[in-house]
């Protein structure tokens, strides 16, 4: 594997949260947005989480200044051409992400593998808008990126097993653990948890116990670290609500449909922590 510079589109919670993750790890990063202030942002979070790795004595001040002098952050496309390895980081909707692979295609050598780090959207289908369907591959990092040592490295129809070796070694250079799935909607963390935060929310609104119970329910009694609606609060009940979506359509089974209080919630635009209020206020 000789993969020194990765670049990552998107600067949002996934995106720099890789970001800081190969940065950590020795590898140079362009990190690619549509606007400064994204970008800004993006490396304002990264110089936060560092300094708190300094504080508790991971890293030192040293280690931390160098980690992000491996970050480029930018705006212009034609960067994305020095890149040994591109990672997407997009949001989850399948017409922007389709966008993004056609332009990848275009700028990277065409011997570059492009992963996306979706996480339920169909691989082949996000591989078939390119003209290297064997170089396409899922990348789904959890969150926070950092801390979660998975990553579902997810294999299209067409994706080579060269494709998923250097994938596969990539993540382990990163320090996570690659875990081989196929490509089908939800692939197997979300077709597994969002069924659960789902019924979660069904609970809720069929008045079984209020969010605080059913949380400690899940905590208490499952030994979950987190309770399902405190979850989909850290996830996004946007994004939450977008994967239920993914597998009721792609799977055509009513289990899968989206609780119908998940979607009011989203309306008002009750996002959970990224909005200061979803199941719980921040």
């Amino acid at each position: 594997m000789d993969i020194q510079t990765i670049a990552i589109i998107g600067a949002g919670t996934m995106g720099n949260g890789i970001a800081h993750t190969a940065a950590r790890s020795g590898f140079k990063v362009i990190l690619h947005d549509i606007a400064e202030s994204f970008l800004d942002r993006a490396v304002s979070t990264i110089a936060k989480n560092l300094e708190r790795e300094v504080a508790k004595g991971r890293i030192t001040a040293n280690d931390k200044n160098a980690v992000l002098s491996r970050i480029s952050a930018v705006t212009q496309n034609s960067a994305l051409s020095e890149a040994d390895f591109v990672i997407e980081a997009v949001i989850e909707d399948i017409e922007t992400k389709l966008r993004v692979f056609e332009g990848m295609d275009r700028i990277a050598r065409p011997d570059v593998i492009l992963a996306s780090n979706t996480s339920s959207i169909s691989i082949t289908k996000i591989a078939s808008k390119t003209k290297r369907p064997d170089k396409v591959i899922g990348m789904h990092f959890m969150n926070p990126v950092p801390v979660m040592p998975l990553v579902e490295v997810v294999r299209g129809i067409a994706t080579s097993d060269e494709t998923y070796q250097m994938t596969k070694e990539l993540a382990e250079s990163l320090g996570k653990t690659a875990v081989e799935v196929n490509d089908f909607p939800g692939f197997v963390s979300n077709r597994v948890l969002m069924p659960m935060i789902n019924e979660a929310v069904y609970c809720v609104m069929e008045g079984v116990g209020t969010a605080e119970a059913i949380d400690s329910v899940m905590k208490l009694g499952m030994n979950h670290p987190m309770g399902p609606l405190a979850l989909a609060d850290l996830i996004g009940l946007d994004v939450c609500l977008d994967i239920m979506e993914v597998l009721h359509s792609g799977l055509g089974d009513s289990k899968y449909r989206p609780c119908p209080l998940l979607r009011k919630i989203v309306d008002a635009g009750h996002l959970g922590r990224k909005s200061g209020r979803g199941f719980y206020k921040y």
